[in-house]
């Protein structure tokens, strides 16, 4: 264990997830929006569906382990929102049992502790004539298209309304930006550095906004040492220090 301790947010998910450092991705810029301030901790599973997920949820987020996560942001569905394959075979999940599925998982985070928050992240859209050109030797057809992803994302919409579970809408929020099958995916279905800024967007929104006590939005968590110290960069007068704790100016975007 590394001390000081500090909030937990885990990002749990399939490849989306997994690849969420990756490349300007938005693990990675919620890494270092919340430096010093929560660790970020990735659970990404690539290929992954919410069958396979359940299979898992206890070893990943056991109830009895006495430090908590204080974000869970859950992802599945991309996987499971694929058509299915003639063998029986690969990660197709049938709409209800995907819907009971993430009740099953949501249940189970929110029962992890009193002060645990969630946040589920719907289908993205998927660039479709991408897709269908990216074939490859070793893989079977594969059957990926925005009505799939619009079905399950608005199934995974309504649960959370029924459930009280915080959730961002990316089939729709992706597809307001202009030009965005081009510019926010990498090979058609997995988030390019601009698509990643389109969730953190969301997801910091829903944290702002968020009456949660107390507040998870990192403009109001405590900055871990961030005592004023003489040991800091010296100010042009020449007889006071700065203290850098909380500088931004580094950031290609300034994060509200």
């Amino acid at each position: 264990m590394v001390r000081p301790v500090r909030p937990q947010f885990v990002l749990f998910g399939s490849s989306i997830v997994q690849l969420s450092f990756s490349n300007g991705g938005w693990g990675a810029i919620l890494a270092d929006v919340y430096a010093r301030k929560a660790d970020i901790l990735l659970r990404g599973y690539y290929g992954w569906n919410s069958r396979r997920s359940l299979e898992v949820l206890d070893l990943v987020f056991p109830k009895d382990d006495s430090n908590q996560p204080s974000l869970i942001i859950t992802y599945f569905g991309g996987n499971d929102s694929m058509g299915p394959h003639p063998s029986g075979l690969g990660p197709h999940v049938p709409l209800p049992e995907y819907i009971d599925n993430m009740r099953k998982i949501a249940i189970h985070l929110k029962s992890l502790s009193d002060s645990t928050r969630l946040i589920f992240l719907t289908c993205p859209p998927v660039d479709e004539e991408r897709v269908n050109k990216n074939t490859s030797q070793y893989l079977s057809h594969l059957v990926r298209t925005n009505e799939l992803c619009r079905t399950y994302s608005e199934a995974c919409i309504q649960l959370c309304q029924e459930l009280d579970i915080k959730v961002v809408d990316l089939f729709t929020a992706i597809q307001q930006r202009d030009n965005w099958k081009t510019d926010c995916f990498t090979d058609g279905v997995h988030l390019s550095a601009e698509g990643s800024k389109i969730v953190v967007a969301e997801i910091l929104k829903v944290l702002k906004e968020a009456e949660w006590k107390p507040s998870l939005h990192w403009k109001s968590m405590p900055t871990e040492f961030s005592d004023d110290s003489p040991y800091d960069l010296v100010a042009a007068d020449g007889k006071t220090t700065l203290n850098p704790s909380e500088w931004t100016f580094h950031r290609s975007i300034q994060w509200d």
